[in-house]
């Protein structure tokens, strides 16, 4: 068992203490100056810590701010004048677990101490047990499929391709792949291919030189180099232009490539992990992913089950994101009732584990109590909820050029229900014949913002589950917002 650790000048209180805590079975050890007691931490650490606030060579404030950097969850009791109000305040301001008051009831002194030692304990189960959490939950069948399979390949180099929908956790297999693989101790390097505007996507991945392009004015290493003797994560993989999948099909073939710019070929010993929300077998049948690099990365194929396939996972995964948010946000962790726990239970989940991740950091900030009961949780998970329409602007006030032909925003519906595409038909006959250029990509522009629009006035503005009910990634979204300028 460690110690309590006492720090005061004055023999007497000392001499107390120590007897004191002796009775009470807790070992005791004391220092008549901070100086003392801070180079002793070199050597061995206290349980809990009783100093007092007034001492030669160091005022008590000053001792606590040098403990709290190198021990910040160890608890620490100051001792000080009744009149002393203001170092108290500076005591609580500065981490102190208790202040106690001179001259002081002994039993009360005792039982601070017993409550700081029990905080201690609790303190330090937290930590084992946070340390002891592992990399993935779940107990679902379909889960521990995906454990077996990380086992099969932990000795293996093999190329990985993950599929799974947006938010179901596909990086975490992808760094689970990479630790127990013989790369383990080599870098993870990941890149999203869809957050990245095409035209820096080359760069980011094989790096460039010197002078390549406007603005680059140092050499820079690629991605590819970063994780040499490691992983790559190629996140997104379905929507890597084409353009560029050609040059990822070579460096996947012959293990070599060329910096933008660069006229020296450079290798690197990579292990590759792709992921996607997309059917990759859609997009080879639509012309958009090549055939051959599709054949490549999908080597061994992991599906990661959606939340809804594995519903017995929510309560453990529950427990776990509100620990760690109330960990982040330094507060006591909310904990689900029964009856909330079933509402989140039957949740579809559109967002997978991230969404259950953000509802329970969500109620750790605004959960009213500390047990959340059923009415304490978001308005989506309440029933018969229904998201309120908001009007839509006009899209030229959303960034997107308006067009000399109207384009109705509500289509009107005909018996045949493509009256939508007639009025589509017109408005790109009228252009075609007026000579008006880039006709294709102003109505594709139009199209795509006002699919997006109708998506997010749906969702509240939500992005992820507007990506999900449109079938794109929450990456997707969020790039072509940007390129349309939707003031979303």
């Amino acid at each position: 068992m460690k110690s309590i650790w006492v720090v005061d000048d004055d023999h007497s209180i000392r001499f107390v203490l120590e007897k004191a805590l002796a009775r009470e079975g807790l070992p005791v050890r004391s220092f008549s100056n901070a100086r003392d007691m801070l180079a002793a931490l070199d050597d061995d650490t206290p349980q809990v810590l009783v100093s007092d606030i007034r001492m030669p060579g160091g005022s008590g404030l000053e001792l606590l701010a040098k403990v709290k950097a190198r021990l910040p969850a160890l608890p620490v009791i100051i001792m000080t004048a009744y009149s002393d109000l203001d170092s108290a305040v500076s005591a609580f301001q500065g981490g102190a677990f208790e202040y106690l008051p001179k001259p002081f009831d002994l039993p009360r002194a005792v039982e601070l101490i017993r409550r700081a030692q029990e905080e201690s304990q609790r303190e330090a189960g937290e930590q084992e047990a946070a340390a002891q959490v592992p990399e993935m939950l779940g107990q679902a069948p379909a889960m521990q499929d995906v454990f077996r399979a990380i086992g099969r390949l932990s000795q293996s180099n093999v190329t990985v391709l993950i599929t799974g929908e947006s938010g179901s956790g596909k990086e975490l297999v992808a760094r689970a792949l990479h630790k127990h693989s013989p790369r383990g101790e080599g870098p993870f390097v990941a890149i999203n291919t869809a957050a990245i505007p095409k035209d820096l996507l080359e760069s980011e991945l094989f790096g460039h030189e010197r002078g390549a392009f406007t603005g680059a004015q140092a050499s820079r290493r690629g991605r590819f180099e970063q994780a040499d003797g490691g992983t790559l994560f190629l996140d997104e993989i379905g929507d890597m232009p084409f353009e560029l999948q050609t040059r990822l099909l070579r460096v996947l073939s012959d293990g070599q490539f060329y910096r933008v710019g660069g006229h020296s070929p450079l290798r690197s010993n990579v292990r590759v992990i792709a992921a996607t929300h997309q059917n990759l077998e859609e997009r080879v049948r639509q012309g958009a992913f090549r055939e051959d690099l599709f054949h490549r990365l999908n080597v061994i194929r992991l599906r990661l089950p959606p939340l809804r396939e594995r519903k017995e996972d929510v309560p453990a995964l529950a427990r776990h994101f509100l620990q760690r948010s109330a960990t982040e946000l330094g507060v006591e962790p909310k904990r689900l009732s029964d009856a909330a726990l079933v509402v989140l239970t039957n949740f579809e989940f559109p967002g997978n584990v991230r969404q259950l991740e953000n509802i329970c950091h969500w109620l750790s900030v605004m959960a009213p109590s500390q047990v959340v009961e059923p009415k304490d949780l978001p308005d989506e998970l309440q029933p018969g909820y229904v998201a309120a329409p908001a009007p839509l602007q006009p899209l030229a006030s959303q960034g997107v050029a308006a067009a000399p032909i109207a384009v109705p925003a509500a289509p009107a519906s005909t018996s045949s229900g493509d009256g939508w595409l007639a009025d589509m038909a017109t408005d790109a006959r009228a252009r075609l014949l007026a000579g008006e250029p880039d006709v294709w990509d102003a109505l594709t522009k139009r199209f795509e913002a006002q699919l997006i629009l109708t998506a997010l006035d749906i969702t509240r503005g939500r992005r992820i589950e507007a990506a999900q009910k449109l079938g794109i990634g929450r990456n997707t979204i969020t790039r072509k917002i940007q390129e349309l300028g939707l003031d979303v």
